[in-house]
């Protein structure tokens, strides 16, 4: 009887979680050829519009872009303040979508639908001509600017997506979370904010972020009823320059570029996060 050979045992090694790799924004090859095409199409479409202008359309914007950045500014401020209100709001929103009382859950639903579903332009509209321009407290007159009312008015779309980003991430959760804080005796109000929102952070970070991008490339929108942002400064720079046909694309494409600049690095950063937080 032949021995049969020793087979050895598979050995199964101890789990090691990979480490996650640093966030680097690449520019690839792809992306840098975008970026000198649309930079060239621009001067080109200028320089063939204007031929023996006085000043190139490079001159022009060397010489207004303080002041056009500093409108790109005042668009990343409203796009920011936004979040923060229409964030704070959409998370007391999203909670009540997320409640026991029938009422309120069925409430707090018309609500995030309805902001929701709306165009934003329609509710900044709403924002600007229904909200007074002065309030009175106390014989003191205080305004009301315009641009404060077209935070208010881009917090209402935030403010229900917020909602809809809270209540999924809560329903995504294992309901094994709800029972063993059941079983430790925890309340709902301490399952929620010591158990459940921690774990929905990672889940709603990604989809924040990109609605971020979508804000901050609307805000222009607010030029539409009197804020003075870049696109408004844009439009009177070329007024101010004679209204000149070779200018309309290097200036347009100038506020275009800033909004990528700005908004792309967020896009890569968001694919990160959603590598990174994958459950």
């Amino acid at each position: 009887m032949t021995e049969r050979p020793s087979v050895p045992f598979a050995v199964l090694h101890p789990y090691r979680r990979p480490e996650p790799r640093p966030f680097r924004l690449r520019l690839r090859l792809i992306h840098g050829v975008g970026i000198a095409g649309a930079v060239a199409l621009i001067g080109g479409a200028a320089f063939a519009q204007g031929g023996t202008s006085t000043r190139s359309a490079f001159e022009v914007i060397l010489q207004w872009s303080p002041l056009l950045l500093s409108g790109f500014l005042f668009n990343i401020t409203i796009s920011v303040l936004a979040m923060l209100l229409g964030t704070i709001a959409g998370i007391a929103l999203g909670l009540v979508l997320i409640g026991h009382n029938p009422v309120t859950r069925w409430t707090g639903w018309v609500f995030t639908q309805f902001f929701r579903n709306s165009p934003w332009l329609v509710l900044l509209f709403f924002a600007m001509f229904l909200i007074p321009y002065e309030f009175r407290v106390a014989g003191t007159t205080i305004p009301f600017p315009d641009w404060i009312k077209a935070v208010i008015g881009f917090s209402l779309p935030v403010m229900a997506n917020v909602a809809e980003l809270v209540r999924g991430a809560v329903r995504s959760l294992p309901s094994g979370q709800w029972e063993a804080a059941e079983s430790l005796a925890f309340s709902r109000r301490q399952t929620l904010w010591m158990i459940i929102l921690p774990q929905c952070v990672k889940r709603m970070l990604p989809p924040w972020m990109n609605l971020y991008s979508l804000v901050t490339m609307a805000t222009v929108q607010a030029s539409i009823v009197g804020v003075t942002e870049m696109l408004t400064l844009t439009s009177q720079v070329h007024a101010a320059e004679g209204g000149r046909p070779d200018l309309l694309a290097p200036l347009y494409g100038f506020a275009m570029l800033c909004f990528f600049l700005y908004c792309y690095p967020i896009e890569r950063f968001t694919l990160y996060l959603e590598r990174r937080f994958k459950v």
